[in-house]
């Protein structure tokens, strides 16, 4: 399994900023109900199951949940789950162009998923390359598995990326994977193509807002310059 790395210093402390992150993967793998896990969690808790998914995405759905990074900032993930299957692939492209990061998505009881890795990877790296996650999902299945931990870390490594297995029926690693990714789009901030100022429509840095002192008597008031 991956382990989180210390990212750097944050850019901005004070500030906040907003990831972009797309889900993909092969039909039926688990997506929704990862992206359920852990945008809503489990109503008994951190160590309660996550209830599943009620059923197959069509094109893409959205969530969000704020996240801390570290030394004192955060960042609001704006979560987009798309749809698997083949007929849905045109509508789904458009959406993840500009992502700040991607969790692949396969199955580790299916074979072919896993297989289908590299598809996902090539079809959303494009010119700016996003960071990624590799996860595999349905770790709690043991006797069903198809995939070792160290043949996909293998492949995780192979493409610059970590890897993190996952299930969302125990609630095993989900927050870790999200928390991986994020770290990883922090640590590339200012660094490449993922920086704001670079064209990344995926990150957005919301700066505080400080309340300024009000003016002295007498003082002329500056006008709004709406």
């Amino acid at each position: 399994m991956g382990t989180v790395a210390g990212p750097p210093q944050d850019p901005s402390p004070e500030g906040h900023y907003q990831f972009r992150i797309i889900v993909l993967g092969d039909a039926a793998v688990g997506k929704s109900s990862l992206l359920r896990c852990f945008a809503e969690g489990p109503a008994g808790g951190p160590a309660t199951p996550c209830p599943a998914a009620p059923c197959p995405t069509v094109g893409v759905e959205f969530y969000s949940r704020t996240v801390p990074l570290l030394p004192t900032g955060k960042a609001k993930l704006q979560l987009w789950d798309t749809a698997g299957q083949e007929r849905f692939r045109s509508i789904t492209r458009s959406f993840y162009r500009s992502a700040a990061g991607v969790l692949l998505v396969f199955d580790l009881t299916n074979r072919a998923s896993f297989e289908h890795v590299l598809e996902w990877y090539h079809e959303a790296a494009g010119e700016r390359p996003p960071a990624f996650l590799l996860v595999g999902h349905k770790c709690d299945l043991v006797a069903e598995r198809a995939v070792s931990a160290e043949e996909a870390g293998h492949l995780a490594t192979t493409l610059g990326m970590a890897f993190v297995e996952t299930s969302a029926r125990t609630n095993c690693n989900v927050e870790l994977a999200f928390q991986m990714l994020a770290g990883s789009i922090q640590q590339a901030l200012g660094q490449g193509p993922l920086a704001p100022h670079r064209g990344c429509g995926g990150i957005r840095l919301i700066t505080s807002q400080r309340c300024h002192p009000p003016p002295a008597w007498g003082e002329p008031q500056e006008r709004c310059q709406c």
